[in-house]
This record gives C-alpha cells, sequence and structure tokens, in this order.
C-alpha cells in the first residue's frame, strides 16, 4: 500500500463521515439558533429550552434521512469488503499497484 492511498482512503472515511452527519448537525445549529433568537426576544433565559426543540427536529431528520443515511454507509461497506482482498494483494506486491479507494 502506498502512501497515497492510505490518504486517499482516510479523506473518503472522512468525507463519508461528514456526509452522514451533516443533516443533523445542520438541522440542530438552525433549530438552536432560531430558539437562542426567540430567547432573545423574549428574554426568557431558560437553559434547557433548546434542548426539546433541537431532539425533536433531530429525531424527525434522522427518522427521514435514515434510509438514505443506512444505503450510503451499507454501499461504502460493501465497497469495502469487496475491495479488500484486491488491496491485500497490491500491498503484498501480488496485484498491480495504484488500486483506487472508495470514492463517494
Amino acid at each position: 500500500m502506498t502512501t497515497g492511498f492510505v490518504i486517499d482512503f482516510g479523506r473518503g472515511v472522512m468525507e463519508l463521515i461528514m456526509t452522514l452527519s451533516l443533516p443533523m448537525l445542520l438541522v440542530g445549529l438552525v433549530i438552536g439558533l432560531l430558539v437562542s433568537v426567540f430567547q432573545a426576544t423574549t428574554q426568557i433565559q431558560e437553559m434547557t429550552l433548546q434542548f426539546i426543540p433541537k431532539i425533536i427536529c433531530i429525531s424527525l431528520v434522522l427518522a427521514i434521512a435514515g434510509p438514505w443515511l443506512l444505503e450510503k454507509l451499507l454501499e461504502y461497506s460493501a465497497h469495502i469488503l469487496t475491495h479488500f482482498p484486491d488491496w491485500i494483494r497490491a500491498a503484498e506486491g501480488l496485484a498491480t499497484p495504484g488500486l483506487e479507494p472508495p470514492n463517494l
């Protein structure tokens, strides 16, 4: 295995992690901002007020985007498991080098 392969593989994993976490993080950010603006305008300074809307909205996003997220994760895992023997052979010098890590 070359250094470039390992770096590309790690980059692919980081892209997958960011892709899978982006919907929940984005909704949490927007809901937190809206609740903060509401708290600032009404001068309600209850610290626990942000948690309930965030939990509800993130749960809804997870329920809606869950099948897509699971599909992406299973696709990536299947790609890794099917190409793992090729990568091992390439690392041992038994196959042609330059195999590409999974691309999303």
